[in-house]
């Protein structure tokens, strides 16, 4: 429990202005402090032992996300921070003095694990922070009472908050980032940070979004659409391919509403990024809703077909049925979600649509139901994420007349039944494609690689491959996968223009190490 000199500061607005201190500048700063030597014949009293012994900056810290691509980025850059500020991350929770958990507001079994996980650490006599989407949305919830918490606009003040929480004091950062009344996409893109695959940067493009949908809870945390001025996330992907990245993810709750609150829009973000990716590597589009995408099909189209980027795309429907998309208000219907599939089958051959459909729904009839069945098995989708409908707290879905349990079990099982009914990828055993090895698979067996569009592609694991675009030929099919046979006479192509950085190495200390030495020159 917190003690009673806790600082709790809720709801603070960060403002930032050009004139402020960098990250850089406040690590730098940080790391030149110099610690007064005691003379000898001082005592230490027992107090002051106990205090030493909770100096901020030495202790360990594990860290658990769960949820969206977004949430692991911010993961990445807190993890980073907090590494450079001389934390010790480490991947056991038993030996961590403080438990860092990035939560998920998504779905209520995400929200059960982080209030477990919670629950656990404070039975362990371990220090706790929160972050992430459910602490942002309800940070006064009884189970949040006494704990630090980090707002998702907050992650560049993290080692303060980790600091305070050492010493015993709970503090609260919930305001969100603004710049003459303008609210930004997040903290600074150019944080330090620990990427939980070196070859992989995740850029977070805005946060929030337009819509308003029933059902979701993400809403209440991420709030309206803020996007990263251009030069910034340009800036961002440059500096990643400096640190030997050779693949881009790009995200946030919706990547088609990118822009739109700065006067711009995303194919003219991804014109520049691509600009910038060098030969054999590869960049991911995140999530887009069927609303904002629909204006920008041919320029999408484009972008897609381009070589160093993947012909997918991931666009949730959630229902075929227009009476439940007006009662989620998704602001489309489904002959929208249709247009958008079909054009993009067309223009981009091969293209991998993914999508996203919730099961029972309040007030989801056996039709409506049907009419989704009947999507599936039209589409085929080769991605697809089957959610039984839970109620989020405080979503005006939530106080709708529910479907029974068990009709929702049941839907849910259905329709993985069509999903499981088909094969997406026989037809292309046997054909040659050039792959990116960027992981290692679930039981270390193999390497994943992804083809043009974006299909699971296990090889050997050979050291040489890892990072690298390889020419494999396909040799078998699975329902998720494909296993693909080495070309012996073809040479593994490097595309990362520099080492990528080792495995828990921090990300963005090479422009702070610069930055200093350029600071010692001039001064």
């Amino acid at each position: 429990m917190p003690s009673s000199c806790d600082s709790l500061m809720e709801d603070i607005e960060d403002m930032v202005s050009s004139s402020d201190p960098t990250p850089h500048e406040r690590q730098s700063a940080r790391k030149s402090i110099i610690p007064r030597a005691r003379k000898k014949k001082e005592l230490l009293s027992d107090e002051e032992l106990q205090a030493d012994s909770l100096i901020p900056g030495t202790q360990k810290i594990w860290m658990k996300t769960w949820g969206c691509s977004h949430n692991n980025s911010d993961g990445e850059y807190m993890a980073g921070q907090l590494a450079a500020s001389g934390y010790k991350m480490t991947d056991d929770p038993t030996e961590a003095d403080v438990w860092l958990l990035n939560s998920c507001t998504v779905k209520n079994p995400a929200e059960d694990h982080f209030r477990n996980s919670i629950k656990k650490a404070q039975e362990q006599q371990k220090k706790v922070v929160v972050a992430g989407c459910v602490p942002q949305a309800q940070p006064r919830m009884d189970y949040l009472k006494g704990l630090s918490i980090i707002g998702v606009q907050q992650i560049d003040r993290v080692v303060e908050v980790v600091d305070e929480a050492v010493k015993g004091h709970s503090v609260r950062l919930l305001g969100q980032k603004k710049d003459g009344g303008r609210r930004l996409g997040g903290a600074r893109l150019d944080l330090p940070k620990i990427r939980k695959n070196p070859l992989i940067e995740i850029i977070s493009i805005n946060t929030g979004c337009l819509n308003a949908c029933t059902y979701c809870k993400t809403k209440h945390a991420r709030g309206d659409l803020a996007s990263y001025p251009i030069e910034e996330l340009v800036e961002r992907a440059r500096q990643s391919f400096q640190e030997g990245v050779c693949e881009i993810w790009l995200t946030s709750e919706d990547t088609g509403a990118y822009g739109r609150d700065i006067g711009t829009d995303l194919p003219t973000l991804l014109w520049r990024l691509v600009e910038e990716i060098p030969e054999g590597a590869m960049l991911r589009l995140g999530m887009t809703n069927p609303p904002y995408i629909l204006e920008h099909l041919e320029e999408m189209a484009k972008i897609l077909n381009h070589p160093r980027v993947y012909a997918f795309l991931h666009v949730p429907v959630q229902s075929a049925s227009d009476s439940v998309l007006m009662d989620m208000k998704r602001e489309y219907c489904i002959d929208d979600f249709k247009r958008v599939v079909d054009f993009l089958k067309e223009r981009v051959p091969g293209v991998t649509i993914a999508t996203d459909i919730i099961c029972g729904f309040p007030g989801e009839t056996e039709e409506d139901f049907e009419a989704t069945i009947d999507l599936v098995k039209a589409y085929r989708f080769p991605s697809l994420f089957i959610n039984q409908f839970y109620p989020r707290p405080g979503t005006p879905a939530a106080r709708l007349e529910q479907v029974p349990a068990h009709v929702k079990k049941q839907r849910t099982k259905e329709l993985s039944q069509v999903f499981h009914s088909y094969n997406p990828y026989d037809h292309k055993v046997g054909e040659r494609q050039h792959v990116l090895v960027t992981e290692e698979s679930f039981d270390s067996q193999y390497y994943v690689a992804h083809n043009k569009y974006y299909e699971q592609v296990l090889v050997p694991k050979r050291v040489e491959f890892k990072g690298k675009m390889i020419v494999v030929d396909v040799y078998e099919a699975g329902k998720h996968f494909m296993k693909g046979k080495p070309v012996e006479e073809s040479k593994p192509f490097t595309p990362s223009i520099a080492m990528p950085l080792q495995k828990g190495e921090v990300s963005g200390l090479l422009q702070v190490s610069t930055y200093m030495h350029a600071y010692s020159y001039s001064n």
